[in-house]
């Protein structure tokens, strides 16, 4: 090896080092405090959903109690009231700092939420919780904007790792969820330290997530993956329906009740009366038992649409928390009622539903799949990443999360080859 070969090598080993233990540092402390956020909210949720549970007359609160949380973030949390927009907006184009008030403001709007009864998800709240405490970071360390992206982008993931218990999918999730067709490799390292991280932290702190069982995986056949990919196709359409709806049912309720706590307090009722009405508690909440249940035995045909109504018109009337539980609600029940008339296996099919209406709602096939298999073992790997696929491709351009930019796109038309083009 020549002189300055060796230098140049000897100089880039110094670097090599000083990135990995410098960001080894910093992703573990944004793991340490996501996780530990995560484990305090998953205590939490839990309480509040069990009080729900043991008095059901506190439906009949939901209203009064979105509007309250409403006036709140109108008075006091303006400023972080776009939640997982503006964490990926600040990742594309660095502003300003996330102010920490995120943090408290979003658990307790989804603490509040789950307490009355609100048709939303959890995710939101971690994923939020993860960047507001990683981006206090960027002072203390004086970070550069471009550090500081990749300081949030780890935040992202260490929060969604730690709620859902899944380390690998969430390091690529924070990494996925920026751009439709675009991962972001820069941050691979910092993600993965940080969900792995804040996984292991919460777990010490004692959080326990549910444990789904997909049954028995069929070997794998050209008629399985037909299948496989049919469903995919149908998880995707789920998906698309369920964003899109969301956005438009939210800019209708924004343009009758421009005023945010109106907006809840009529939203909510009419949410709390139908559902007394319909007795359909099976819809409130998480619906974390609905969704065990459809690994197990056939649900009813309509779970999946009354859920999804459900979801989209708690969050478009301004209710905290998140849309993925409830997405994995979506799919596993919209799985259990195809898995029969494509003669595959039941807990299969509400495994794939699970991750990949979710895949094509968030734009995240990759996570999706990857989810699949620490949720359910490697065997299901194949099947998933079909599913998961599929669903990205029928999902279309648009998803949950409006602050996703377009990266490569998701298929181009092509000239044939006997155009010669």
């Amino acid at each position: 090896m020549k002189p300055h070969s060796l230098t140049h090598f000897v100089l880039e080993l110094r670097g090599l080092v000083f990135y990995s233990a410098s960001w080894t540092f910093m992703a573990m402390i944004v793991g340490a405090l996501s996780g530990s956020a995560s484990a305090f909210f998953l205590w939490a949720l839990d309480q509040c959903t069990n009080t729900r549970l043991a008095h059901p007359w506190l439906l009949a609160l939901l209203p009064l109690a979105g509007a309250a949380v409403a006036w709140i973030y109108l008075k006091y949390g303006s400023s972080v009231e776009a939640g997982n927009n503006l964490l990926i907006d600040e990742i594309h184009d660095p502003q300003k700092m996330i102010p920490l008030r995120m943090a408290p403001f979003v658990l307790g709007g989804t603490l509040v939420s789950h307490l009355v009864g609100a048709s939303v998800g959890r995710e939101g709240t971690a994923v939020q919780m993860g960047g507001a405490l990683a981006d206090q970071l960027t002072r203390l360390f004086k970070l550069t904007p471009e550090n500081r992206r990749i300081l949030l982008m780890s935040g992202l993931s260490a929060g969604f790792a730690s709620i859902f218990g899944v380390p690998l999918a969430g390091a690529l999730f924070g990494l996925e969820v920026l751009a439709i067709g675009r991962l972001r490799y820069e941050a691979l390292f910092p993600c993965l330290i940080a969900a792995v991280a804040a996984d292991q932290v919460c777990l010490a702190w004692g959080a326990h997530h549910t444990h789904y069982v997909a049954g028995v995986i069929p070997a794998l056949t050209v008629w399985t993956m037909a299948a496989t990919l049919i469903a995919g196709a149908l998880f995707g359409l789920a998906g698309m329906a369920f964003a899109r709806s969301t956005h438009a049912l939210t800019a209708l309720l924004k343009q009758i009740f421009p005023y945010s706590p109106l907006r809840a307090l009529g939203g909510g009722a009419v949410f709390a009366l139908v559902m007394w009405v319909t007795h359909a508690e099976r819809y409130l909440g998480l619906g974390v038992p609905v969704i065990v249940e459809a690994f197990q035995h056939p649900v009813l045909p309509w779970d999946f649409l009354a859920k999804g109504a459900a979801t989209v018109w708690s969050l478009a009337s301004g209710f905290k928390g998140g849309e993925v539980t409830p997405l994995f609600y979506v799919g596993a029940t919209l799985g259990n009622v195809i898995a029969p008339l494509l003669h595959m296996p039941i807990g299969l099919f509400a495994a794939l539903g699970l991750v990949a209406v979710f895949a094509g709602a968030a734009n995240t096939p990759i996570a999706s799949a990857v989810m699949a298999v620490e949720l359910f073992g490697g065997e299901i790997g194949v099947y998933a990443a079909g599913a998961c696929v599929m669903a990205w491709l029928f999902s279309g351009n648009t998803g949950i999360y409006k602050a996703q930019r377009p990266g490569e796109g998701k298929w181009r038309r092509h000239h044939t080859i006997a155009e010669g083009k």
